[in-house]
């Protein structure tokens, strides 16, 4: 199993979310989001619901957006439908990760090792807070449905399925499908191998003499991707994106989000904003 190459820390506006027959994967960052149940879409997000701290989604067919001390509740990302914004409770604000189960909301808060339940995050109705059992702790992205939640650990390959933080009520573990990870940051790096880069002999030369030796040798710089290889990670995916200069300039979006990433997550640290980003030259 290969640890450590999803980011340790989910990314802020990255999140998964739970609605109906439905599991979506928010990727605020990109402007879109995955739906996928036995076939895969992206579609685009509106910009009323981009930058968004966090998401989740609920039995009601709604999807919650934290940004800061307010929450948004929209029925589509996409279309901004029915959306209305309540400021969020104090005590509900803050949290790691939030979702929707049994009825309530739920909000994790890593670091004190604690979770909130509520039936109300403007009101913060009927709120108790529990332990996080150890196994349920550290999770990279939680979500719910209707009857039971999920979490996926940070190495990515696995996600739990349970009933109880605090008793982890574990009832299943899965695998996460391929075509999904491709759509996480860092996941290319399960799917594909880390980026990396080699060290290449240029030239030597060896000088014997007391007298200076003039050397030159010219240096073509390999940027960009392979194409070819890299659309196989689109495949599966049937993008409906707005526009379609955003449908071609997903996959860019992606590697690049991927190259920009710390070694240990799978990346080679390279900020790829002012370079040509064409087939690989």
């Amino acid at each position: 199993m290969m640890k450590g190459i999803i980011p340790k820390n989910k990314s802020k506006g990255t999140d998964f979310c739970g609605m109906n027959d439905y599991y979506y994967i928010i990727r605020s960052d990109l402007g879109c989001y995955m739906q996928s149940t036995l076939d895969i879409t992206i579609l685009s997000s509106h910009p009323a619901c981009q930058n968004g701290d966090h998401y989740f989604g609920s039995g009601d067919s709604y999807f919650y957006i934290i940004k800061g001390k307010s929450y948004l509740r929209v029925s589509n990302l996409t279309t901004y439908s029915n959306g209305v914004v309540y400021s969020l409770h104090p005590n509900c604000q803050g949290g790691d990760h939030y979702l929707r189960a049994f009825g309530k909301f739920y909000i994790i808060f890593q670091g004190k090792g604690t979770y909130r339940r509520t039936t109300n995050m403007n009101r913060d109705s009927d709120a108790v807070e529990y332990p996080l059992h150890p196994n349920c702790r550290d999770g990279l992205y939680y979500w719910g449905l209707p009857n039971h939640y999920y979490f996926l650990k940070p190495w990515g390959v696995e996600y739990y399925k349970g009933t109880n933080f605090n008793k982890d009520e574990c009832t299943a573990v899965y695998s996460v499908y391929p075509d999904i990870l491709n759509f996480l940051p860092g996941g290319l790096s399960l799917t594909k191998g880390p980026a990396f880069g080699i060290w290449e002999n240029i030239k030597t030369i060896t000088n014997d003499s007391n007298t200076p030796v003039t050397c030159q040798k010219k240096i073509i710089k390999s940027v960009g991707y392979n194409k070819d290889k890299m659309t196989q990670i689109t495949h599966n995916w049937k993008i409906a994106m707005t526009t379609s200069a955003e449908s071609k300039d997903l996959l860019e979006i992606i590697v690049k989000c991927q190259l920009s990433l710390s070694t240990e997550n799978g990346g080679s640290h390279v900020s790829s904003e002012n370079k040509s980003w064409n087939e690989a030259t």
